[in-house]
């Protein structure tokens, strides 16, 4: 349930990223590579400094994260905590940006923004595979739907509909959904819902592990 959380967060600031902050996916990456292929293959009107900043972030925010991690126990535990705190201070910051800069997304800020989202990002893909939850990686779902495609509804045992896999998809919809509409009223607005869902997360998370 956790990880199907952080999931919809995923599609809440990727809607935000991509409409937000000028085509700029800040949690699926592969839209990313996609982008910067196009743009510089010639196509008009696509970014390429965003894409390429966000990819840098997101691959830092991993190694971070796994540097931090690479010690510790599989399962939750403190530093688990801690990186996922240290993401709702980076969105916490993002947040206060776009509410102090006009129009930040056609700011050169609105890259910066981009990239600090990416960075956490990619902290928690990898802490979602430190927690080793299958089919939930919670940045993309492509692999998920294969799985579910695949295995949940044609495979050897009882086929099943309605399990993790459905959520993870489900909850990417959803929160890309959500996004659209908080971004009507303010781009803060969907990052702070990132900002809620991550502290819960990390707060229940938290309280399971001790």
């Amino acid at each position: 349930m956790l990880m199907t959380a952080l999931t919809l967060v995923t599609g809440v600031v990727d809607t935000v990223g991509y409409l937000g902050l000028d085509h700029v996916f800040t949690g699926n990456m592969t839209g990313n590579v996609v982008i910067l292929a196009m743009a510089l293959a010639g196509a008009a009107n696509l970014p390429t400094l965003g894409p390429l900043v966000a990819l840098g972030a997101f691959l830092l925010g991993a190694a971070v994260a796994g540097f931090t991690l690479q010690s510790s126990p599989k399962g939750w535990n403190r530093r688990v905590t801690l990186l996922l705190t240290a993401g709702c201070i980076a969105l916490t910051g993002t947040a206060a940006i776009s509410l102090i800069v006009e129009n930040v997304g056609r700011q050169s800020i609105g890259v910066i923004v981009a990239a600090v989202i990416a960075m956490h990002m990619g902290s928690q893909a990898l802490i979602a595979r430190h927690l080793g939850v299958r089919d939930m990686t919670t940045v993309v779902i492509t692999s998920t739907m294969t799985s579910l495609a695949g295995e949940s509804l044609v495979g050897k045992q009882r086929p099943r509909l309605l399990n993790r896999r459905l959520g993870a998809v489900l909850a990417m919809f959803a929160g890309a959904a959500i996004g659209v509409l908080l971004l009507q009223i303010h781009l803060s607005v969907p990052i702070g819902l990132g900002i809620a869902i991550t502290a819960a997360v990390t707060v229940l998370g938290s309280r399971r592990w001790h």
